[in-house]
């Protein structure tokens, strides 16, 4: 966002296209997925890229589900995604309901990893 302060200065032209464009994207029914390895933030903070994802036009069940079945879909993991008997899974539990207030992830209480309980509060 080079400098743009949201909510403060007017919306350059290049936030957008952007926006236009993943809305175009998202009617046309092409696959989004959720993440990068581009270094935009820091890891633990992907939640804002979830809710960029609700600004530019998913619903927060779409996004939530971008980030886990439809990554396992687009890179062909057959074997995650989902919580099921026989998939490979990390699980999380939060203070809210993610598929309707995607910021709800932000509310983080418990984290499985592994099989492992790794955060329970």
């Amino acid at each position: 966002y080079a400098g743009w302060r949201k909510g403060i200065d007017p919306e350059p032209e290049r936030i957008a296209v952007k926006k236009r464009v993943f809305r175009e994207a998202l009617a046309a029914g092409v696959p989004i997925c959720f993440g990068g390895d581009v270094g935009v933030y820091s890891h633990g903070d992907n939640v804002y890229e979830l809710e960029l994802m609700v600004e530019y036009g998913m619903t927060p069940a779409q996004a939530a589900l971008a980030a886990t079945s439809g990554n396992a879909a687009i890179l062909g993991l057959d074997d995650r995604g989902a919580i099921r008997e026989g998939l490979l899974a990390d699980v999380i539990a939060v203070e809210g309901d993610p598929t309707v207030e995607i910021s709800a992830l932000r509310r983080v209480r418990f984290v499985m990893k592994g099989g492992e309980v790794v955060r329970s509060s």
